[in-house]
């Protein structure tokens, strides 16, 4: 069962509509004051005031651990709870759940940047389009808290434990071929997510390669299962895959190298070869963003596709991008089903 200082957590993060628990009280605190002095993330260690970076990132830990908490108290309550209480409680707590991975993997991701975020939030969402409690406040924080409809999904049928972590493609990560923008962990959803024999780069490498910052990844207790990348500039992204990125693989790849293999992989060879289509100009001015995201077949719980999307489009809105497309097949169901689903 529940341990008593589990069944405390629950009641903090949902104390009163306008009073919150400890626990809740600490993650908006947190958060905000993360937010707030994000300028101090980009300061030289030599700087006289590179203290403030240090405690950025100790506060930056203390919020990770707390939302990691969280998770795993999401995790324990649908393993554990009674039938009743579970199907009473659970679309509270896998709402907070979804939230916390996301803005967690977005302090991650303002702990990355060389350069401060400018935070560009537009104007103030109308009271009523905005739920109450923590789960409004924390949206409210997040820089496409106004974006009303990515917040509001139907929670699932039957509740899953399964623990996610999502974060942005860290340093860390082992980069293989700067050509191809390579790393293990794309490798990993290379495998997983194409349909096709994983050439390296297939899915991911355009975008590792041209746009890192803006790649996030979601894993759970079997690896990577799910990623969201993104181009800032879509324009100047496409023209310089076009020019660069695409003619250095196709070298790489030739299309004789798919000939007398299987259909698959005839396919995933003329996949560098196809011809891109181009992005009409008027497109390109409203939405100035490309994004892209995809999960395993596994990742059935919408909230952690959810959480992908929140967070990609937090960091390029942040950077001050107004809007975003996607590119997909119209023969491409599965995509398009993905899509839509996340609104």
């Amino acid at each position: 069962p529940l341990t008593l200082e589990e069944v405390r957590m629950l009641v903090e993060l949902f104390y009163l509509p306008y009073h919150h628990g400890a626990l809740a009280q600490e993650l908006l605190e947190h958060f905000r004051w993360l937010r707030a002095n994000s300028l101090s993330v980009g300061v030289p260690a030599t700087a006289p005031d590179a203290c403030g970076g240090t405690r950025w990132r100790g506060r930056a830990q203390s919020f990770q651990l707390l939302c990691a908490r969280t998770c795993r108290l999401h995790s324990r309550f649908v393993s554990t709870a009674s039938g009743a209480l579970l199907y009473d409680l659970h679309p509270y707590l896998w709402d907070i759940r979804n939230l916390l991975l996301a803005a967690s993997a977005f302090v991650l991701w303002l702990g990355c940047q060389s350069i401060t975020a400018p935070m560009l939030l537009g104007r103030d969402a109308e009271p009523w389009a905005r739920r109450g409690g923590l789960f409004g406040e924390l949206q409210a924080l997040l820089p496409v808290g106004n974006s009303c409809d990515l917040f509001y999904h139907p929670p699932p049928l039957f509740p899953s434990s399964q623990l996610y972590l999502l974060r942005p493609l860290l340093p860390l990560d082992k980069l293989g071929s700067e050509e191809e923008g390579c790393s293990e962990v794309s490798q990993g959803l290379e495998a997983q997510l194409s349909h096709a024999p994983a050439l390296p780069g297939r899915l991911l490498g355009s975008f590792l390669s041209l746009s890192p910052e803006y790649t996030f990844v979601l894993e759970d207790e079997g690896g990577p299962c799910g990623y969201a990348a993104g181009a800032l500039h879509a324009e100047g992204f496409l023209q310089q895959r076009d020019s660069s990125w695409l003619p250095a693989i196709r070298h790489k790849y030739p299309p004789e190298l798919g000939t007398g293999g299987p259909a698959l992989g005839q396919e995933a060879v003329l996949f560098f070869h196809a011809e891109p289509l181009a992005v009409p100009q008027p497109v390109l001015r409203r939405f100035p963003s490309l994004v892209q995201l995809g999960t395993a077949p596994r990742v059935l719980d919408v909230g952690a596709s959810r959480s992908l999307a929140l967070c990609l489009l937090s960091a390029l809105r942040a950077n001050g991008s107004r809007g975003v497309f996607c590119q997909v097949r119209d023969a491409d169901r599965q995509q398009l089903s993905f899509y839509s689903k996340l609104g």
